[in-house]
């Protein structure tokens, strides 16, 4: 009985895992990159250095770092390191890089 219970044990942290590697993958929908890619096209912005942090998709941003609207999108955009970073304003985490 013990051995059961520890395999179901096992399973439901194996799922729950996958279930949370799953929540973290952002997918932005076409017309709103569309939306995004023109608006940085139209809006450019000066680059900013973060030292210290990686540019990786789900990479948290400090809150020093200013990030720019986009109208009619969720998320947010900043230049770092001559990249355009989309960013998820409620978590700070970048959600794609542009360039």
């Amino acid at each position: 009985m013990r051995t059961d219970l520890t395999t179901i044990a096992a399973g439901v942290l194996l799922l729950a895992g996958i279930g949370a590697a799953a929540a973290q993958d952002v997918v932005i929908q076409p017309q709103d990159e569309t939306v995004i890619q023109e608006y940085v096209k139209k809006q450019p912005l000066a680059s900013v250095k973060i030292p210290g942090v990686e540019l990786n998709v789900g990479t948290a941003l400090p809150d020093t770092v200013e990030l720019h609207e986009i109208p009619n999108v969720k998320y947010r955009y900043v230049v770092v390191d001559n990249h355009t970073v989309v960013v998820d304003p409620g978590t700070r985490k970048i959600v794609k890089i542009i360039q």
